[in-house]
């Protein structure tokens, strides 16, 4: 039996990884193991490990490193405590796993996965070649890939960014996006189960929302969520149901700008910190379009048959189907964005990151290289 090891520090891989570790799970061959760190330990953040365990998995690993603040410095200490508590969990668990599998882009990610490297820990990366020259997190995804020995990409054109990285064809498994999977197995919530989970009513017509700090020019985060609080105050046929912004440079100061929306505007915009991976995708089903800088907003929306404006410079260089609509934090680009979505409200094009059965895909490789 392969015991296989899975580093999750947040909300978003974690869903992204969820049928893989199902596969593993129910997989006589595997011996999973979960690592849990990051901001599944952080209150702040909804203490999301809760949701792993709701979702039947056991926790086999905890490692708190995270800080409260989101200051450069305050990063840039998460990262130097991240690698120096990972440095004494590879040590006393360096011969405990025959993989570990590794997920995007985050520094946390980065900082457990270096910490691995002198132990000669065998890393699988999920997500890597993509790019997104608008977050200092391009760097971190690079850098893992270089740390990483199997490669799980999502496109060709990932691919070969992979192989140009590691100067190798060798051990790169093109097998799309493992997060669409979800979307075919999971049942969505209905509007009225939406209602009754989250008590936000998705009857009406809403605008699904989630920023990120740009964390290459971090001093634009400011100015940027301005303009868009202002532009979704004047949109006044909308519910807005934004999602709060994760754990990245000066997220907090895009964080305290959106609470202040419910009052402002009568909670017709909302804030919720989680909605989880079901309720995000039901909200992303039942929503008029999506708008903000996150990747589900490129990865996933289109298989919803979702429009999304796509703000600003985080996403910069990621591949895009037809269903992404670029804007600056421009009220009125952003206005003639929204114009062009009401014309043809659901998008029918194809999605460039879909291929199908990845979990299983995945397994079916471990089970030869493993």
């Amino acid at each position: 039996m392969k015991r296989i090891a899975i580093l999750t520090s947040s909300r978003a891989d974690y869903g992204i990884y969820l049928l893989l570790l199902k596969a593993l799970k129910e997989d006589s061959n595997f011996e999973l193991h979960i690592i849990a760190f990051g901001t599944h330990l952080s209150p702040f953040h909804g203490y999301t490990i809760n949701q792993i365990l709701k979702d039947g998995f056991e926790v086999s690993y905890r490692i708190e490193s995270m800080l409260a603040s989101d200051t450069p410095n305050a990063i840039s200490t998460a990262m130097a405590l991240t690698s120096l508590k990972f440095a004494d969990f590879w040590k006393d668990h360096q011969p405990d796993f025959d993989l570990v599998f590794c997920l995007g882009d985050r520094y946390e990610m980065f900082a457990a996965v270096i910490a691995g490297i002198p132990y000669g820990i065998k890393f699988a990366h999920l997500h890597g070649g993509e790019k997104t020259l608008g977050a200092i997190d391009n760097i971190f995804r690079h850098a893992i890939t270089l740390a990483s020995k199997y490669h799980f990409v999502s496109c060709e054109a990932h691919a070969k960014r992979v192989e140009e990285l590691i100067q190798s064809k060798e051990n790169i498994f093109n097998v799309g996006s493992l997060s669409l999977d979800n979307l075919n197995t999971i049942s969505l919530f209905t509007i009225e189960e939406f209602l009754n989970q989250f008590g936000i009513d998705l009857k009406y017509p809403t605008i699904l929302v989630t920023v990120h700090p740009e964390t290459v020019n971090p001093e634009n985060n400011s100015a940027n969520t301005e303009e868009l609080c202002r532009t979704l105050l004047k949109l006044n046929k909308y519910q807005v149901l934004i999602t709060l912004p994760n754990a990245d440079t000066n997220g907090s100061v895009i964080r305290k700008q959106l609470l202040k929306l419910p009052k402002e505007s009568d909670n017709r915009i909302l804030c919720i910190e989680n909605l989880g991976t079901l309720g995000y995708f039901s909200a992303m089903h039942h929503c008029s379009f999506l708008m903000g800088n996150t990747s589900s907003g490129i990865i996933e929306a289109a298989s919803l048959g979702k429009w999304v404006i796509n703000l600003g410079n985080r996403q910069q260089g990621r591949l895009q189907s037809n269903n992404v609509l670029d804007a600056p934090f421009n009220q009125e680009i952003i206005r003639q964005q929204i114009h062009k979505i009401e014309e043809s409200l659901i998008y029918t094009g194809e999605n460039i990151y879909y291929r199908g059965n990845v979990a299983n895909k995945i397994c079916s490789i471990l089970e030869k290289i493993v």
